[in-house]
């Protein structure tokens, strides 16, 4: 299980990398594909420069050429993202040691999908959330194939492609409307792209309304908590993809537990 573990929390700092250099190379419209540079000095790095984690701290957090400070996004990214690797992992398969049973799973088909999914969910939602938290942008070309994928992956799943497709057009529905309403001024177009994303997440409705009420309820205490600060106004706009992922990311992690714990307390 130690070997294993490794490998997640190697996988996930991995992963944070590329979630960090995807977000820049997006925004400034690069190929993926390249060596890595500083975006101060534009010095390409060398390769063990681009050694998750162990590079930042090896350099002591500054460019090896320019000497400018590296911003402590990138190794908090893969820090994260490679938490949360390992958080799913034993979400799927137990807070246990591997045993017959747990090994079992390493066989199931299912388990694989699931687990896949739900890592290709961290990146994405990591993503989304770095990259609207920095520029106030969501990327169509991260999340409409994201959606795509994820709504292939939930059909293999066993989730009805009639209910997944009504739960898809209603939460493009909810957001397109707010952004008529508002003329775009309350949202922006890539946010009725998220809610797409959203619903091929959760093919479960239940689930899909919790990811969204999540995100609106942390966006108004954000919110509420800045206006008081005197860090913004009522006026002021909020990157509603920073909790929209963070509100998919706590529904993905927790939500049938938070359902059956509300429910419970209604009754």
């Amino acid at each position: 299980m130690l070997l294993i573990l490794i490998i997640i929390i190697a996988l996930g700092l991995s992963f944070g990398s590329f979630a960090n250099c995807l977000v820049w190379r997006l925004y400034r419209q690069e190929k993926i594909s390249g060596r890595s540079y500083c975006p101060r000095c534009l010095k390409k790095l060398w390769w063990h420069d681009n050694i998750p984690l162990f590079s930042y701290l090896r350099l002591g957090g500054r460019c090896r050429f320019c000497h400018q400070p590296i911003s402590w996004q990138y190794p908090a990214v893969e820090v994260i993202v490679a938490g949360l690797f390992v958080f799913f992992w034993f979400k799927h398969l137990g807070f246990a040691w591997v045993d017959l049973e747990t090994l079992s799973l390493f066989f199931n088909f299912d388990f694989w999908l699931a687990l896949i999914r739900d890592y290709l969910a961290v990146f994405v939602l990591t993503v989304v959330f770095v990259f609207d938290l920095r520029f106030y942008l969501v990327s169509n070309a991260v999340v409409i194939p994201a959606a795509l994928v994820f709504a292939g992956l939930n059909l293999l799943l066993g989730a009805s492609w009639y209910v997944l497709f009504l739960g898809i057009a209603g939460a493009v529905a909810f957001f397109g409307l707010q952004f008529l309403v508002t003329r775009g001024r309350g949202l922006g177009e890539g946010d009725i792209w998220l809610g797409l994303l959203l619903a091929s997440l959760f093919p479960d409705w239940s689930l899909l309304i919790l990811a969204i009420l999540s995100a609106y309820l942390l966006g108004t205490i954000v919110g509420l908590v800045l206006i008081i600060a005197g860090r913004k106004e009522w006026s002021s706009k909020l990157p509603l993809g920073v909790f929209l992922a963070v509100g998919a990311l706590i529904t993905l992690a927790w939500g049938p537990a938070l359902l059956t714990a509300y429910w419970s307390f209604q009754l």
